[in-house]
């Protein structure tokens, strides 16, 4: 009988094995925004969802595989079934400690490497600097295991995770979260905005 996060784990990561295959299948679906990619994770993973929000699915972080579902769940779900509302954030300081404690327990280094690039992206999106640093940390050291040919998949994942550091060593926060939370912007923020590549 499948563990019950495994549905989730296959959906997420496909069925390719060389970490450049697995960007080409699911890179649309991690970072795309599609109307029916998120009806179908509010369809298939929404009761889920729900459960880890509410602090349910304890039992999940017993294993690597399970801790990195629930870690999804609260991390990477939300953010496409509650898209542009501020509930997509609800599950980030939940998901932050889970990290913590699994990384404590090294439950990451039984991961593969593009797994542990899941639980090392909620990092990436927190306010906090001192996260932000460790996450650079985290996917620079992911980068430099790899081999020569898998690096240019983990110097992509590492320059995202520099980029946001550096609105967070600016800003203190995400300038483009702002209107979603009911944050008021400053001149200086609503400049940045305006740039290319400014909203994550």
């Amino acid at each position: 009988m499948a563990d019950s996060w495994q549905p989730l784990l296959d959906w997420w990561f496909g069925s390719a094995e060389k970490p450049s295959d697995i960007v080409a299948e699911k890179g649309g679906l991690w970072f795309g925004k599609r109307d029916s990619q998120d009806l179908e994770a509010r369809t298939r993973f929404g009761g889920q969802v729900e459960q880890a929000l509410a602090g349910g699915l304890t039992d999940w972080a017993q294993s690597p595989q399970g801790w990195l579902a629930l870690v999804i769940l609260l991390d990477q779900l939300p953010r496409m079934i509650y898209r542009d509302t501020p509930k997509a954030f609800a599950g980030d300081s939940r998901a932050q400690a889970l990290v913590a404690q699994g990384i404590a327990a090294d439950l990451d280094r039984q991961l593969s490497a593009m797994q542990r690039s899941f639980i090392y992206l909620v990092f990436e999106h927190c306010e906090h600097l001192a996260v932000q640093n460790e996450g650079v940390s985290r996917f620079a050291a992911l980068h430099d295991q790899q081999s020569l040919e898998d690096r240019p998949v983990f110097a992509d994942q590492l320059d995202y995770a520099e980029r946001h550091q550096k609105v967070i060593a600016r800003f203190g926060r995400f300038p483009h979260r702002n209107i979603i939370l009911g944050r008021e912007s400053t001149a200086e923020e609503l400049a940045f905005l305006g740039e290319p590549g400014s909203r994550f």
